[in-house]
Order: structure tokens, then sequence, then C-alpha cells
């Protein structure tokens, strides 16, 4: 694009934008690779008084499907807020005055954007997750009555 000298403000935003949703695509994909063990193993579930149940596929897979949800949120949005924060208020005349401003205007923040976004992601998905007796393997359902199971879905 750079070759070719396009210009556009719109495609100029885009090229702003686009590092947030690659790095939350990114930061999913990680969690989904090194994770992979608990999804094919499964993790350990318990009941409502803690008691380890059995191992659970499902429950591994749920896990890692709701932490690598929560890690693209959290990076994405790091990413994308300062970019387009940024996009609009380059406008201003301070801006025109200290070009410099903007780096570190950028990095302060992405920091207090991350600095926010890690407290929301614990309590939008809580580290500790349940899981209900109808979606778990048949094999821990016979062993006991419980009808709601509860497993760390990790950081």
């Amino acid at each position: 694009m750079t070759h070719y000298q396009v210009r556009s403000p719109s495609m100029q935003l885009f090229m702003k934008v686009i590092p947030g949703p690659l790095t939350a695509a990114l930061c999913a994909f990680n969690v989904v690779v090194i994770r992979t063990s608990e999804t094919e193993k499964g993790i350990k579930i318990m009941d409502s008084k803690g008691r380890i149940v059995g191992v659970s596929k499902k429950a591994g897979e749920k896990g890692v499907r709701e932490t690598a949800l929560c890690r693209a949120v959290v990076f994405g949005t790091a990413v994308c807020i300062p970019d387009i924060v940024l996009h609009y208020l380059k406008r201003t005349s301070v801006f025109a005055q200290s070009p410099r401003l903007g780096a570190t205007l950028r990095s302060i923040m992405i920091i207090s954007t991350l600095g926010l976004m890690i407290p929301v992601s614990f309590s939008w998905i809580p580290q500790l997750g349940t899981i209900q007796r109808s979606v778990i393997e048949p094999e821990i359902i016979s062993s006991t009555e419980e009808t709601e199971f509860f497993y760390n879905r990790g950081l």
C-alpha cells in the first residue's frame, strides 16, 4: 500500500485498526495451541463441595474456549482503543504543535487499557467455571447426583 501511495483517510484508519483484530486472533490462537492437551485429556471437575468427581474433556474444551475468547477481547481491545482514539486526536491543534506526543499518549493508553481490561476479564468470565450435568461425559454423571459441576478454567 505504501508503494502505491494509498492516502485516503479511510484506508489510513484501516491500516491503524487492523493490528487490533490481528492481535486478538493471535492471542486466541496461542491459548488454543498451548492448551491443546486440556481438550484432549480433559480437566478435573468438582462438585459443589469441592471434591474432584472426575476428568472431563467437555469441561476442558469449554475452559480453553472461554480463556481464548477472554484473551482475544482483552488484548484486541488494548490495541484497538488507543489507535482509534489517537486517530481522532491527531486532528486537534495540540498534535500539530507536538508530533511526538502521539507515541507517548499511545503507550499510556495501552497500559491503562490493559490495566482496566484485566479486572474486567476476570469478572466477565471468572476463573472457576461451571458446566451442567447434561454436557459432561456419562461415566462422570453415573458417579454423582450433582446437577452442576465446577472446573478451573485457568488464566
